[in-house]
């Protein structure tokens, strides 16, 4: 089955609200947060894209603990929980994109699908670039550390919704394409992903924007839209 998660008209939509963000002289950090199998990923991408060379993408993703740490913790059946990912790895390289140093490359790390494990150094971020796009499960858990590490160094939020039954049959999708057997790929979306998402859904009342990537429909505090 295919779904449709981004459509150009908000895009373009959600791209001039990105480029608003931008400040003459500064670096302003925009977050796309929502459950898993939402479709940030896909959207961060797309707006991305759309501004050109005026943004770069860095995902939460990257700080994902590597699968032998995550053993060494008896974490490997919870890979995707909070606890399994370096959150203040992850807050310290925001806070370090948000104050760049005239003429530095930052490198960021990335997550490889094929082999499920972090890839550091694998995203440059030149010195130029004025506004950072981050996505992640965790951007707005009320939770330590993500509270304090990771959510003030963003400037604006916006929060990916989906109907779940598409969002969970995506996510067995993914799953089964990056090697799971149907039967394992379901037993762990429900067990493991739908509990992060759960976990993560009362961020939703905290974001700056709603972005129902299967309707198009945008809306912000006090206001709605229809792209």
């Amino acid at each position: 089955m295919t779904y449709r998660v981004v459509m150009p008209s908000y895009v373009d939509e959600l791209a001039a609200r990105a480029t608003s963000l931008v400040t003459p002289g500064a670096r302003r950090v925009l977050g796309i947060a929502g459950p898993p199998g939402a479709g940030k990923s896909t959207l961060a991408e797309a707006v991305v894209r759309a501004l050109g060379g005026t943004a770069a993408l860095v995902p939460m993703d990257g700080f994902h603990l590597a699968d032998a740490e995550l053993r060494r913790l008896d974490r490997a059946e919870r890979k995707g929980a909070p606890d399994t990912f370096d959150a203040y790895g992850y807050g310290a390289l925001l806070a370090r994109l948000r104050e760049p140093r005239h003429g530095e490359t930052v490198y960021a790390p990335s997550f490889e699908r094929e082999w499920e494990q972090p890839l550091a150094g694998a995203l440059p971020v030149a010195p130029g670039t004025p506004l950072i796009v981050t996505e992640g499960n965790y951007l707005l858990l009320d939770e330590e550390p993500w509270s304090t590490a990771v959510r003030p160094h963003l400037d604006e939020v916006w929060w990916v919704a989906v109907d779940d039954t598409v969002r969970v049959e995506r996510l067995i999708a993914r799953h089964v394409r990056f090697g799971k057997s149907p039967e394992h790929a379901r037993e762990w979306v429900l067990r493991s992903d739908e509990a992060n998402a759960r976990l993560v859904a009362p961020g939703r009342e905290r974001a700056d924007v709603i972005v129902e990537s299967d309707t198009g429909r945008v809306v912000t505090p006090g206001r709605a839209s229809r792209a």
